[in-house]
């Protein structure tokens, strides 16, 4: 079997939990972690006689979301229930939209080393979320399942995108493009490990050439991106390998094993008609004002994607710099007051990518909470940039200093007495030290080992304290060194 005589045809459906305080159709929290069955109430309980009322909030985000992907807002729409059985659904069923959801249309536009990307959505829904079967972790787990109904009623997005991704790495892409969308509009946490952004996969393969898609199956719970790319590599196998041999794909839901990197079947698919869909008696059409929309669109921020090429054109930075800079909203508007203050571009963008973010990592911040502000890093760029410091005392002396304590990396220079140092004799007599200190090394050098070149470059600049400037200090070492070679 060779994968590459078929075609892979992906859709994904993503469930994202929108940032509310209340839930969709009551007035319970949605705050997350909280004692299980705490966050309850007749409404989302369904329990008789209780009655639901829409968010106005989670319809405004739904709005906001439609508008920043360019679908059309359907100013008629309606909630109906779709009926399963599940014992995390106290009611019986689910309250979302089916075929008159909020929004339809629209695409998650992403960019490549190739250019600009679309991926298109069928449609997108608001719905509520179910409830969450502990089947670990407690006392009596071995015996029976425990429920939490806390996570019941929370509002949802479901975005159903088309069969248009045809890779595994494209589908994370789709995903990680979709995720930053909704972390700029700020109308969900994208948190998957709490499982407030869930994917569910849908693919199929068929021969090459052929316009007729082959026989699906869904993935269920897809909670990282890198759990998304392996179950999709592995089922895309297992569907080819299974035709190539003559046999049947069934329709069915399956599961990934992280452990194993293997799906496996969890039940047969339903299809729309076992969900008994029917409208929602109990909540009326959902009707929006044209003012309504007008003020989600005026609330848009600039898109990611829109961020990203300017970012490239504006700052002349790379595909790889913009696509980290312009990963979270706060991250970008770092870097542009940065490099706004800085006048370097490039600079800032190297010192963010690799100085703050590994801090910001090792510490587990977000750039929210970097205690250095744009315009001190601004001026520590600068100084390296006017050559006043060299980056190894940037790096290795101030720029710790101010994680300790922030304040002026010019106070700190001239407090520590770290002006970069251009003396040629200092710097020549450290040279002529090093040489006596370290025979061996010169003399490989003066065999024609030319690569201990580097290793001496590093004593002298431990010489000097990292304070020599390191053009003049590789000039001046070469010279001498090739001087001793004339000798010779």
């Amino acid at each position: 079997m060779n994968l590459n005589d078929y075609e892979i045809v992906i859709g994904l459906e993503i469930h994202a939990q929108l940032l509310t305080r209340s839930k969709l159709f009551c007035s319970c929290s949605t705050a997350y972690g909280q004692p299980p069955n705490t966050q309850t109430c007749p409404v989302c309980l369904g329990l008789p006689g209780a009655l639901p009322v829409v968010n106005q909030e989670a319809v405004f985000m739904a709005i906001k979301f439609g508008l920043a992907v360019g679908a059309t807002i359907n100013r008629f729409s309606e909630f109906s229930r779709k009926h399963y059985f599940y014992p995390d659904l106290p009611k019986g069923y689910q309250i979302t939209q089916y075929d008159r959801p909020i929004a339809q249309g629209g695409s998650i536009i992403f960019i490549t080393p190739e250019g600009r990307k679309s991926i298109g959505l069928e449609r997108i829904n608001l719905e509520e979320d179910a409830g969450k079967s502990i089947h670990d972790g407690l006392p009596d787990s071995a015996l029976r399942s425990s429920l939490d109904f806390n996570r019941c009623g929370v509002p949802l997005l479901e975005i159903v995108g088309r069969p248009e991704i045809h890779s595994p790495e494209e589908a994370v892409e789709f995903l990680q493009a979709l995720r930053t969308l909704l972390l700029y509009l700020e109308i969900c946490d994208g948190n998957m490990e709490e499982g407030s952004l869930r994917c569910d996969a849908n693919i199929s393969v068929r021969p090459k050439g052929s316009h007729r898609l082959g026989v699906k199956t869904e993935i269920k719970n897809l909670n990282s991106f890198r759990f998304l790319q392996k179950a999709l590599e592995y089922e895309a196998r297992r569907q080819a390998e299974l035709l190539a041999s003559g046999k049947t794909i069934h329709q069915e839901t399956r599961l990934f094993n992280p452990d194993e990197n293997k799906t496996f079947p969890m039940r047969s698919k339903e299809e729309a008609h076992d969900y008994r869909y029917f409208p929602e008696p109990d909540l009326p059409p959902l009707i929006l004002e044209p003012e309504m929309i007008e003020a989600a669109r005026q609330s848009l921020p600039e898109l990611p994607h829109e961020k990203l090429e300017r970012f490239m054109s504006q700052y002349q930075l790379p595909l790889y710099d913009a696509k980290i800079l312009t990963s979270s909203r706060a991250l970008a508007d770092y870097f542009e007051k940065t490099a706004s203050a800085c006048r370097a571009p490039k600079s800032a963008s190297n010192w963010i990518m690799r100085e703050v973010l590994r801090y910001l990592k090792e510490k587990e911040l977000s750039i929210e909470n970097f205690s250095i502000s744009p315009e001190l890093l601004a001026e520590l760029i600068t100084l390296v940039e006017s050559k006043k410091i060299t980056m190894a005392v940037a790096k290795d002396v101030i720029f710790p200093e101010m994680l300790a304590r922030p304040r002026s990396p010019q106070a700190i220079m001239e407090e520590k007495g770290l002006l970069r140092l251009s003396d040629e004799e200092t710097i020549k007599a450290a040279i002529d030290q090093v040489l006596a200190k370290n025979p061996g090394p010169v003399n490989q050098y003066l065999q024609g080992k030319c690569q201990v070149l580097g290793f001496l470059m590093g004593q002298v600049m431990k010489e000097t304290r990292g304070l020599a400037d390191p053009q003049l200090v590789q000039s001046w070492l070469k010279t001498k060194l090739d001087e001793l070679a004339s000798q010779k």
